[in-house]
């Protein structure tokens, strides 16, 4: 077989790899609704990453193009361009066009790698319209330019010579393929969230968002520009995380270790608050199912704490030892390792499986941790008292068997009365609607399906969870009610595998008090029983606002806007009634069925987690007991509500 026929036995091999990509898309980023968008950016500001733990880039830009483009350039050694010997093209084309084409699969080039998927630029070639790159390296500077994956014909040339001073880099700028997404609507918001969590992980690293858009586009953010750097790195992330909550000490407590080519870092600080929040990651991936890393933290913590406590006899009143809850109430943590050749496992391949990890991260806790109360007595009694506080109230509470009794009730098989359970025992199929007021609930009862959807009215505002222990938590009806329906327990006792509906869906009214009841009901959600949500299983309904009827026809609109431009466009500006629903119990059951519970016809959204962090410190300042940082965040978004009910 001659060379050339070889070569073009690679190159189908090479489109067919793409092809793939195109037609199942979801299975390398996830989705091709707007997470999967987002998902684009972060897989090349990932190489960027890397090239910076490699120690060779301090400066990436992420630019969002009026054109629905967005760029990343970074000033990193720039992908090599010379020839592949294998594919016998620009090292740079492999790169663009081969699946798992890549330095990272040896330790040579990088010792270490984020990236989830690991799937590469490749796939974000494969699902733009058009790529263009750019590197600046070996002297001079070269362009590349691909159409779907494929190299455009003559694409790749040296354009110049690189200019004296001039830094090597990538420049990579990417049209997302409207054949593919659901929406080419970048998010300001989405993308800093994520890039402020990389500068946070990779300290001393620049990283800016600017946004070019025009102001009178549809983009809340047109025209702003934000840089991301953080000389304290994770020290930093926890004193960020802590700006609304009250620390009881000074000073984050950090330390780091490595051990087998395996890095660890962590930062934390005790606060006056009930909710704990720590957050683990591995190689700058939030592994929000945590994993060997933070199971070897908090037992080390427990451990370490509890040492301490004995020795100096703080905690000689409570005939046991500190359990790992209450250490960690109110705790603010942040452990990130970075590890060779992480295994991801778990539901959302967000869990680091690597054995050796627990023991080199319980090691270096209990060492470094214990050395620092050693020298920091004051902080030291300051987190010690922090945890027996919270032991006494966890035995207090068990003492009157006030816990251990909600507890059973809600482990017990009697669903709660008000429940108008569905007649499927199958979870995918099954909807649980959890619906504000009685009369609404009235209403969904008569209007639902009954084989597969499964009404819980609510009466009234839930308890604020984010200001109470879980006993008072569980002297709530309407929470425990919630709890029972869900069928998986609640905190550390929930199991996903239990729960009986996997679309628990929150339809509240369209107005102020339906917004907080809403906010306290994924208040709930988030803190204690968080899988729901990472799982993807929670949704908001959405009601609308108006009904438009003309000429016998039935127009439902969302907005005020809609609703004018319905009128404008449908009536002829003369409709034969407008309805402002202002409740859903205002409904008749069939409208809400037609409006708001019908598969065919509901607008539901589902409420996912992207960014633990941002949600963690967000449910803090709009639920927490700090009165300011809430007046701050209302008065800097008050222009941004869509309606005031007043």
């Amino acid at each position: 077989m001659s060379e050339q026929s070889e070569y073009g036995a690679g190159q189908i091999q090479v489109l067919e790899g793409l092809q793939a990509v195109r037609k199942r898309p979801a299975m390398y980023i996830g989705s091709t609704d707007g997470r999967g968008l987002h998902h684009l950016v972060y897989e090349v500001v990932d190489n960027s990453i890397d090239e910076a733990l490699a120690g060779h880039c301090d400066e990436i830009t992420v630019t969002i193009h009026g054109d629905g483009s967005v760029s990343v350039s970074d000033d990193g050694r720039g992908i090599p361009v010379d020839t592949h010997e294998k594919y016998d093209r620009p090292a740079l084309e492999v790169i663009m066009t081969v699946l798992h084409a890549g330095g990272k699969f040896d330790s040579k080039s990088y010792q270490v790698s984020g990236g989830l998927h690991g799937v590469g630029v490749s796939v974000v070639n494969a699902l733009s319209e058009r790529l263009e790159v750019e590197v600046k390296r070996d002297g001079g500077v070269y362009r590349h330019e691909f159409a779907r994956g494929e190299p455009v014909e003559d694409g790749f040339e040296r354009v110049r010579d690189i200019d004296e001073g001039e830094d090597t880099g990538t420049y990579i700028r990417f049209w997302p393929d409207g054949e593919i997404f659901e929406t080419n609507a970048f998010e300001f918001s989405t993308l800093a969230n994520r890039l402020r969590e990389l500068a946070f992980l990779n300290s001393g690293v620049g990283v800016t968002l600017a946004d070019e858009r025009d102001a009178d586009t549809d983009a809340d953010d047109a025209g702003d520009e934000e840089t991301f750097r953080y000389d304290g790195g994770i020290r930093e992330f926890v004193g960020y995380l802590n700006e609304t909550r009250t620390p009881i000490h000074e000073d984050v407590i950090y330390f780091e270790d490595e051990d087998e080519d395996i890095h660890v870092e962590v930062a934390m600080q005790a606060t006056e608050e009930l909710q704990g929040s720590v957050h683990a990651f591995a190689n700058n991936i939030n592994t929000r199912e945590g994993g060997t890393h933070l199971t070897g933290f908090k037992t080390a913590l427990t451990r370490t704490v509890n040492d301490y406590a004995n020795e100096h006899g703080l905690v000689d009143d409570l005939d046991a030892n500190l359990k790992g809850e209450d250490v960690r109430e109110g705790l603010t943590a942040v452990i990130s390792v970075k590890h060779p050749d992480p295994q991801f496992e778990g539901q959302t391949k967000t869990k680091l499986g690597n054995s050796e990890v627990r023991g080199i991260v319980e090691s270096a806790t209990h060492e470094k941790l214990g050395t620092f109360f050693e020298e920091n007595p004051d902080t030291a009694r300051k987190v010690v008292h922090k945890a027996a506080e919270a032991a006494r109230a966890r035995k207090a509470a068990k003492k009157a068997e006030e816990l251990t009794r909600r507890k059973s009730a809600l482990e017990s098989t009697a669903l709660p009365g008000k429940l108008a359970d569905c007649q499927t025992r199958d979870p995918t199929e099954a909807e649980l609607f959890v619906v504000e007021g009685d009369s609404a609930g009235g209403s969904a009862k008569q209007g639902r399906n009954r084989e597969n959807q499964a009404i819980l009215p609510l009466k009234g505002k839930i308890l604020n969870v984010e200001k109470h222990r879980l006993d008072r938590i569980l002297e709530n009806d309407e929470i425990r009610a919630l709890i029972t329906a869900i069928g998986a327990g609640i905190g550390e006792e929930f199991d996903i595998d239990d729960v009986r509906y996997n679309r628990i869906i929150l339809m509240t009214d369209a107005d102020v008090d339906g917004a907080h009841i809403r906010t306290l009901l994924l208040t709930l959600l988030y803190r204690h029983m968080k899988p729901l949500l990472e799982a993807g299983y929670v949704y908001a309904a959405q009601p609308p606002l108006y009904r438009v009827r003309y000429r016998g026809e039935t127009y439902d609109a969302m907005t005020e806007a809609e609703r004018d431009r319905l009128v404008e466009e449908k009536c002829d500006g003369n409709p034969d009634q407008v309805q402002r629903f202002k409740g859903l119990g205002e409904m008749n059951p069939e409208q809400l069925w037609d409006t708001t519970m019908d598969p065919e016809n509901r607008i539901l959204k589902r409420i996912n987690i992207d960014d633990a962090a941002a949600a963690d410190r967000m449910f803090n300042v709009l639920m927490g007991d700090a009165v300011e940082p809430r007046k701050q965040f209302i008065k800097e978004h008050a222009t941004e509500a869509e309606w005031v009910d007043i």
